[in-house]
């Protein structure tokens, strides 16, 4: 049976990209290379970070037309990683904000790749 195991990314400098998300995500590359990298995300998933260009087919789409998830425990939470974020120098494209689902913020990547972190209602 096939399952989801990888997000990858394309990137266009790989070191750069590996130091913004090992110190994002607070932990070290498991597989590294020149063209590709990839980080732990949660059991059995893990994000690519992939040289875009080295992408076989070349990619035709611009970052931010999609986003990763990071769900958290409560708004508490949310607010904590968007002050931690926020001090590392992340890029912010949206303050923590109410919305329909629930609490959130968005950064952004080298790229401009968008990463929320949010806690649903109820949380």
């Amino acid at each position: 049976m096939q399952h989801a195991s990888k997000i990858l990314l394309y990137v266009s400098d790989t070191r750069a990209s590996t130091r913004f998300y090992g110190n994002v995500l607070e932990r070290d590359p498991i597989e590294s290379g020149p063209d590709f990298v990839s980080f732990p995300l949660a059991p059995g998933v893990q994000l690519g970070l992939w040289r875009r260009d080295g992408v076989k087919p070349t990619p035709h789409l611009r970052a931010g037309g999609n986003e990763i998830g990071f769900a958290v425990e409560d708004r508490a939470a949310v607010d904590a990683a968007y002050e931690c974020w926020a001090a590392k120098g992340v890029p912010i494209a949206l303050p923590p904000t109410d919305l329909d689902f629930g609490r959130s913020f968005v950064a952004l990547d080298p790229d401009g790749h968008r990463l929320r972190v949010y806690a649903a209602n109820g949380g």
